[in-house]
């Protein structure tokens, strides 16, 4: 076997962890208790120890699939300025937002745990965050459909408020028309008006 065969994973554990971190992410947004890692394996349609093989902790799990949904922020802002109008990608982003924030249900006590411990740095993720805002932010900007004074401070503040009153899943209409709110706030004032 070759160095990179040693160091590159195999295909098929390379789709199983992918296969780990989704039905990680869709048991922990669907509950509002830590689930069972017995409970992750099965909705990903594999045994125990290949769950336990991949994370050998519940809290090295939770730091992949916290680091996995950042990633998906990040990236998804890119993506969403290269299909969409930046106006369009905002209010699209904010959704994946939504869906960020609701994986946290049934991981919080775990994930305060690994921020306690240091092994997630809130700096770290607030930076990322922003930098995704601004990102859509700044494109707005420059193609006149989002105002020049809005921030990325201010965004990342208002949705952190809105999914504090508004961010279980039965409040899911009344999040959406908050967020239409937002973003009608972001769009610029007509000349006169």
């Amino acid at each position: 076997m070759s160095d990179v065969d040693a160091r590159a994973p195999r295909a098929d554990a390379a789709r199983n962890r992918e296969t780990l971190l989704a039905a990680a992410t869709r048991v922990f947004a669907a509950s509002d208790t830590e689930s069972s890692m017995r409970a992750i394996a099965r909705e990903a349609g594999v045994g125990i120890a290949t769950l336990y093989r991949h994370f050998p902790t519940r809290e090295s799990l939770v730091d992949a699939v916290y680091e996995d949904q950042v990633q998906r922020l990040t990236v998804g802002a890119r993506e969403l300025l290269h299909q969409l109008k930046p106006a369009e990608a905002m209010r699209r982003w904010m959704d994946l937002f939504a869906d960020w924030l609701a994986t946290k249900h049934g991981m919080t006590d775990t994930l305060l745990v690994v921020i306690d411990a240091g092994e997630i740095t809130l700096a770290h993720t607030r930076t990322e965050l922003l930098g995704a805002i601004s990102a859509i932010l700044d494109a707005g900007t420059a193609a006149g459909d989002i105002r020049a004074d809005a921030s990325a401070e201010d965004i990342a503040a208002s949705l952190l408020g809105i999914f504090t009153v508004a961010g279980k899943p039965r409040q899911h209409t009344q999040a959406d028309r908050l967020l239409d709110l937002l973003m009608d706030g972001l769009r610029p004032v007509p000349p006169g008006a």
